[in-house]
């Protein structure tokens, strides 16, 4: 540990406390811990989507995969940019116009049955939990690499602070350090770009010169194949990516947070140029790796590539660049597990106990209550799954993650907004359907046979095969329901949905 190090680390485990002290005396209502009242604009918002959404996997991760694999490593960019405009222009607005605090509260809209809600509770504590595990697993490394604290030491300390942050400063806290992350994670990416471009005399041509000569690739560098050598493998991580965004709780809830739709369609909007801008960045710091780092070297201290932006950072700007770049990458960390922790907790209050299991009558202070203790249940859980998963792939739990996300909540929610014909049984069977076919490529999956087991379905991404079984799901569940379509309730749906008009 330096003192660079330290100090940095320091500022940021201040700053994010001084936030949660403040958000904490605003938070007495359930409104303000679920949605913060609906009180954010939407560029406020936007800034908060964007920093749900840059997670240490878009950070550490994608700039170490532009400069092992180049162009197949910018896939992932493109795929996670791309999501963003089917959340616009297909589910952001109509999801704000139906619900309030959760996505139980739009599907009930049209199927008031407990069951959807249970299910879709269970669902999303699921999903946010999955997500949750590789953003500490990296943040447990990273501070390892920080402070040298040893991993169980340093995971116990990301997950006791995320489960603070939560239980005194709900969505508040959250998303005011996701806005604060985001300015911070922009400007300090963006100062290593310039520095990257000074190098070269403000010459993105010669970069690219030295890149082909730094790389075994040569000019293929710049061509897709470098990592995809199968297309189906290929397709199935820009299926899973593009698909996956539009049913992640986290995301989706950011869209209650705001008073309106037009509110809402700002916050995309400014979240999309941001995370454009972000991952063109990426783009540059990856190329700056290989140009600045050397290929073999990256290849000689991290074979996965995720330590690329850190060592950039040693070579522009020495211990005290490292230092301010970490911290960075640790308040990205921070903020991401603080929104996930935050949608599980509201999930199972909301949806679970509120409306399931107290039948709609919990009074607010009983809501609060357990809203804390749900935010300790979910922190505890998810610091105990990241402590036994230490050696896995993060890269492949994210992607996992992402899988399911689009197997079960985007059929459902496709579906319940757009198509006439759906039912509740279609909408059971639907999700059921996704998670199992997600799990199902998981145990016949290369992952399975690292444990010794005989792979049968040899694709690292679940994508092409878990999708198709949750829309397969929901339309088949549909089809073969006897259950009778209420069409003027549809009607009135499609209306408000669109409109915000209630009929």
């Amino acid at each position: 540990m330096n003192l660079s190090n330290f100090i940095f680390f320091l500022f940021i485990l201040s700053g994010t406390l001084i936030i949660t002290y403040w958000a904490a005396k605003r938070v007495t209502t359930t409104q303000q811990f679920y949605s913060v009242s609906h009180s954010l604009t939407g560029f406020q918002n936007g800034l908060a989507i964007a920093g749900d959404f840059m997670s240490a996997a878009s950070f550490l991760g994608i700039t170490g995969a532009v400069a092992l694999y180049g162009f197949d490593g910018f896939f992932y960019s493109i795929g996670f940019l791309a999501s963003f405009f089917l959340l616009l222009f297909v589910f952001a607005e109509p999801i704000r116009n139906l619900g309030t605090f959760t996505l139980g509260d739009v599907i009930f809209s049209r199927f008031p049955e407990q069951r959807i809600r249970l299910l879709l509770g269970f669902s999303t504590i699921m999903i946010s939990v999955l997500y949750i595990i590789p953003q500490i697993v990296a943040a447990g490394l990273l501070v390892h690499l920080m402070l040298g604290m040893n991993y169980s030491s340093s995971v116990w300390v990301i997950g006791s602070l995320m489960t603070l942050y939560v239980i005194f400063g709900g969505m508040v806290s959250a998303s005011w350090v996701q806005i604060i992350k985001t300015v911070l994670l922009l400007s300090g990416t963006f100062l290593m770009t310039l520095m990257i471009m000074a190098r070269f005399d403000w010459n993105i041509l010669q970069l690219f010169h030295l890149v082909k000569e730094n790389t075994p690739y040569g000019e293929q560098f710049f061509s897709p194949g470098n990592l995809f050598k199968d297309a189906s493998e290929m397709l199935s991580l820009n299926l899973t990516l593009i698909l996956g965004t539009a049913g992640l709780p986290h995301i989706l809830v950011r869209v209650f947070t705001v008073k309106d739709a037009r509110a809402v369609r700002k916050s995309i909007i400014t979240s999309t140029w941001i995370i454009g801008l972000f991952y063109c960045i990426m783009l540059v710091l990856g190329m700056g790796a290989v140009a600045l780092v050397g290929w073999e070297r990256l290849i000689e201290v991290d074979a996965t590539g995720n330590l690329s932006a850190l060592l950039l950072s040693s070579v522009l700007g020495g211990d005290f660049l490292v230092a301010f770049i970490s911290a960075i990458a640790f308040a990205t960390i921070l903020a991401v597990v603080t929104g996930l922790v935050t949608a599980a907790t509201s999930s199972f209050t909301h949806d679970i106990y509120h409306h399931v299991l107290r039948k709609g009558k919990a009074t607010e202070r009983q809501q609060m209550q357990v809203a804390k203790l749900a935010a300790v249940c979910v922190g505890l859980l998810s610091i105990i799954l990241s402590l036994s998963l230490k050696e896995s792939n993060v890269t492949y739990l994210v992607s996992l993650t992402f899988a399911i996300a689009a197997a079960t909540n985007l059929p459902l929610l496709l579906f319940t907004l757009y198509w006439k014909r759906f039912n509740s049984t279609g909408a059971i069977v639907g999700v059921l359907s996704g998670l199992s076919g997600s799990l199902l490529v998981v145990l016949l999956g290369p992952q399975m046979e690292l444990l010794g087991n005989k792979m049968l379905i040899p694709l690292e991404n679940p994508g092409i095969i878990a999708i198709p079984c949750g829309f397969l799901g929901a339309i088949l569940g549909t089809l073969f329901s006897k259950k009778e379509v209420d069409e003027e309730m549809f009607t009135k749906l499609v209306v408000q949905a669109q409109t915000g008009v209630k009929r």
